[in-house]
């Protein structure tokens, strides 16, 4: 067996294993995101009404599923022959090819009934395995390498794999799924399910077999231990907390603005612009400005600040969900191009805030600390997912009903009537502006820590650390020779007998 001193020292080839796990995440979650509505509600007919219902009670679940499954993995003290994390990673990649294609298997004429249990176990399955599969992969970076630098340099190495993952099914599915009439081809869709699941399962086996671990497994823990958890105590110092709030609701704005839309967004190429499979490279054109920022993000953030960057980011997306709204935005090429220079414009101005979306986060926690003198980590992280979450699980949920209630019927799939395309195409540009101006009002009036105030606040609690580091190491240190006192009057023998008092030798 290989012992520590023989392990392989870390390099190019841990950085390239380590990218290929999330691209193979992202094969498996690219299609789900993006194809999923469609493909149960025109292709399956499964009702919108039935289907944002549905697609609300999964999400519980998936509210759940990561602490449960992550303290199972953590209880397990097995030792597996290749290591737990291999192991689990493993189970969890091939759960998820064969849960991805009982989830999109197309039996469009089973009984409706039968199609609910399908899909609602197909999620169930398909997002505990995702689990099983990502969460260990997650905590994997703590046992490739203890070495601060080298965890940064795999985690950038995971963006990149992950960036990969979610453009390539961006970009080819739709001319995969879609006929020349932009109508869903079910049955190409279950052939895209097998083909993404047997290349992610791919990057995982590839992942597995050239990964490393130079760590004890058993010393990482991939959930946090549960603690006593006041609600109502938690909710009120977190809105006592406006940059915490702040920060939360342009989280909540921007997942409405971009994620709650896709399902709109995608009947509008199906049924306004009738070019479905253009809508992968026009996505991927709107979106390609946020990458841009990634370089010169410590720059920015130097000069100017964290917040005052967001702000102005914030407010070029806002300008680019009002351009949406624009009346040359016209079903056809012109209008086309009109709406690809409006959602440049919005990803524009997104790409600063999703660099530095955590750290305005680490900000508002260290804010907390400053005001109230606890820092209350847990807490403030766990509200902020919570409501995030709520934005992913309950946004989707609700443009569905929207949609139905604007006109749109899943049964016709791409041949909507042209004031329900055009419905579509308003409910697209009120998503996005009201994305970016929820995010804008958010970090300008609500989020509360510009660049001056960071430098205060983080002067001001270095010097309280220091005094309490020294205080404690004082009182280390006053203990210590304490104790050192104690065993030597402990450790004494006297040689002579105690001398008498004076007055009993005069007697």
């Amino acid at each position: 067996m290989e012992t520590v001193q023989q392990k392989r020292p870390f390099g190019m080839r841990d950085k390239i294993s380590y990218a290929a796990g999330d691209l193979g995440c992202n094969m498996s979650f690219a299609l789900k995101s993006s194809i999923m509505a469609l493909f149960w509600m025109q292709f399956m007919l499964l009702g919108e009404e039935l289907y944002a219902t549905l697609l609300l009670v999964v999400q519980v679940w998936d509210a759940i599923n990561d602490p449960l499954l992550g303290s199972m993995f953590d209880a397990d003290k097995r030792k597996y022959k290749h290591g737990k994390f291999k192991t689990y990673i493993f189970i969890g990649a091939l759960g998820l090819l064969f849960s991805g294609l009982f989830f999109f298997l197309p039996i469009p004429n089973a009984e409706t009934w039968v199609k609910g249990i399908m899909f609602v176990l197909g999620y169930v399955l398909w997002d505990a395995f995702y689990t099983f599969a990502n969460v260990p992969y997650g905590s994997m970076m703590s046992v490739i390498t203890d070495n601060g630098s080298e965890r940064a340099q795999l985690s950038t190495w995971r963006s990149i794999g992950s960036m990969i993952g979610n453009i390539l099914p961006m970009v080819l599915l739709p001319f995969i799924v879609y006929d020349a009439s932009n109508n869903l081809i079910g049955q190409n869709v279950f052939i895209a399910a097998i083909v993404m699941g047997v290349i992610g399962l791919g990057c995982f086996i590839f992942m597995l077999k050239t990964t490393t671990i130079r760590v004890e497994e058993n010393t990482v823990k991939i959930s946090e231990p549960s603690q006593k958890f006041n609600v109502f105590k938690a909710m009120k110092n977190f809105i006592k907390n406006p940059a915490a709030v702040g920060a939360t609701l342009a989280a909540m704005a921007m997942f409405i603005g971009m994620q709650s839309s896709a399902t709109a967004t995608a009947v509008l190429f199906q049924s306004y612009f009738k070019n479905s499979q253009a809508s992968g490279i026009v996505q991927l054109i709107a979106y390609l400005p946020m990458f841009l920022f990634m370089p010169f993000i410590k720059k920015i953030v130097d000069k100017w600040g964290k917040k005052e960057g967001c702000v102005v980011g914030a407010g070029v997306s806002a300008i680019g969900g009002i351009l949406l709204f624009n009346p040359l935005i016209t079903p056809d090429l012109t209008g086309v191009v009109f709406y690809v220079l409006a959602q440049v414009f919005f990803g524009f101005g997104l790409g600063f805030y999703t660099c530095v979306s955590w750290a305005l986060m680490a900000d508002a926690i260290d804010y907390n600390e400053w005001k109230n003198g606890t820092k209350e980590e847990g807490t403030v992280y766990s509200l902020h997912s919570f409501f995030r979450k709520l934005a992913q699980g309950v946004g989707p949920s609700l443009v569905v009903l929207i949609m139905a209630a604007l006109g749109y019927n899943s049964e016709l799939g791409a041949e909507q009537p042209l004031w329900v395309a055009t419905n579509m195409r308003w409910l697209v540009a009120g998503l996005y502006a009201f994305s970016g101006i929820v995010m804008f009002l958010s970090i300008t009036f609500i989020y509360n820590l510009d660049k001056k105030t960071v430098a205060k606040m983080t002067e001001e609690l270095n010097a309280r650390r220091a005094a309490a580091a020294a205080e404690v190491s004082e009182t280390v240190e006053n203990a210590e020779i304490a104790q050192e006192v104690n065993e030597v009057v402990d450790n004494a023998t006297p040689d002579e007998p105690p001398v008498e008092n004076e007055d009993k030798k005069q007697e």
